[in-house]
């Protein structure tokens, strides 16, 4: 386990498997893990409302990202915390390690279809559309275009590799950013 402060920021699209690589990185180092998709369902269900009805809200109600951003900025001030979020890598700007996953919408999709048990087809149309509609909001919120990858350190296709796989290029980063297991000072 890295010694110190260690802030880890994992963002990607949906099925592309931030979920499970937070998950597994959490489980292996102990660190907290946030997830900004959590904060939004949970917010979603506060207003009595489904994830795409409340997606729409969104659009016209910027509070609801701030929010969601708020509250990912202020986990960041903790030790050894993973956080999970589309916009986490953008809005987290000291993290130590900023990942991006990424996959093939239709292999996103078939994943997104075995998690809610849906039509692969069904599943495909609602990733677009959420897609589009939350590119849409970021710029207009934050001038964010989610398609630059620029800002992050590591940008992993995870269709070439599965979750064990993307575990270990994550942790062999870790491992080399900080080869005496001291994340140092943060």
């Amino acid at each position: 386990m890295p010694k110190g402060c260690l802030v880890i920021t994992v963002s990607g699209l949906a099925g592309s498997g931030t979920t499970t690589l937070c998950r597994n990185l959490a489980r292996h180092y102990g660190f907290k893990h946030v997830y900004a998709g959590l904060i939004f369902r949970e917010m979603a269900r506060e207003k009595g409302m489904s994830l795409e009805e409340f997606q729409k809200y969104a659009e016209l109600h910027p509070e609801v990202d701030r929010e969601v951003d708020r509250r990912q900025i202020e986990a960041a001030r903790e030790c050894n915390v993973v956080i999970e979020g589309r916009l986490a890598g953008w809005m987290v700007e000291e993290a130590d390690l900023k990942i991006w996953l990424d996959a093939p919408i239709m292999e996103r999709a078939r994943r997104v279809a075995r998690r809610e048990h849906i039509p692969v087809e069904r599943a495909f149309v609602k990733i677009a559309e959420r897609e589009k509609d939350n590119r849409k909001r970021y710029l207009n919120l934050y001038g964010i275009d989610v398609e630059d990858r620029s800002i992050y350190d590591l940008v992993i296709n995870t269709a070439k590799w599965g979750p064990g796989g993307v575990f270990n290029i994550v942790k062999a980063a870790i491992d080399h950013l900080y080869p005496d297991g001291d994340a140092g000072s943060g």
